[in-house]
């Protein structure tokens, strides 16, 4: 066992590990932050929905599927002059981030949409009959109604987010991706990849375990 283990650098994958986590957390926050929203106002200027719109509801529509079908190694590197420009660098933790939240706030949009379109219609018209406006309604019944599926989304676009960033080891931007492309395949180390690729399906059940438990938590049924 010690001589299938004589290439790894504990400290070497903990420092790893650390930036997959750093990149995931700080990517998810911005997905959420940005994701969100975009998915309240695709549902909103949806067909038959209080604000549709069928001209924004599309040009949306476009630009999440176009964001969407590109894929995510493709994205880094052309993403890499915007990147430079946002925080300076297309390396490292950092660097790795604008193209995660690029890559992931539209499918996680794209999850937000469809757990709105999940919420009993009879919710949203009992609030406006008691005389609630669009932005209560949509604060006060419509996202608290959804919560356990745009947490589920939340779960989905996090598990995602992992695999984006070992594929951000393709463009040197650190973590256990990027051990696993330096050591384990372009070194033939296979001991460091077989421990990078057991910690990445951590990570991921993990992710799905707190996920899970959370919607049992704040489900109504």
């Amino acid at each position: 066992m010690s001589a299938f283990m004589e290439n790894i650098d504990w400290s070497e994958i903990g420092q790893a590990t650390l930036d997959t986590l750093s990149m995931l957390g700080g990517s998810m926050v911005l997905t959420v932050i940005f994701g969100l929203p975009l998915g309240v106002i695709l549902f909103l200027t949806g067909k038959g929905q209080m604000l549709q719109n069928r001209v924004a509801n599309g040009v949306l529509s476009l630009a999440v599927n176009i964001l969407r079908s590109v894929p995510f190694v493709i994205l880094l590197i052309v993403m890499i002059p915007l990147t430079v420009t946002l925080v300076g660098t297309s390396l490292g933790v950092a660097g790795a981030i604008p193209p995660l939240v690029v890559g992931a706030a539209p499918f996680f949009a794209r999850l937000v949409e469809t757990a709105l379109r999940e919420v009993d219609k009879g919710v949203i018209e009992a609030s406006f009959a008691m005389g609630a406006k669009r932005r209560q309604v949509v604060l006060g019944a419509l996202l608290p109604e959804a919560m356990p599926g745009l947490i589920a989304a939340a779960t989905v676009t996090a598990i995602a987010l992992v695999s984006y960033t070992a594929m951000a080891g393709v463009v040197g931007a650190g973590g256990l991706g990027d051990l696993a492309i330096r050591f384990g395949y372009q070194r033939f180390q296979t001991d460091v990849m077989v421990v990078t690729v057991v910690l990445l399906l951590v990570l991921v059940q993990a992710l799905q375990m707190v996920g899970d438990a959370v919607v049992r938590r704040v489900s109504h049924r």
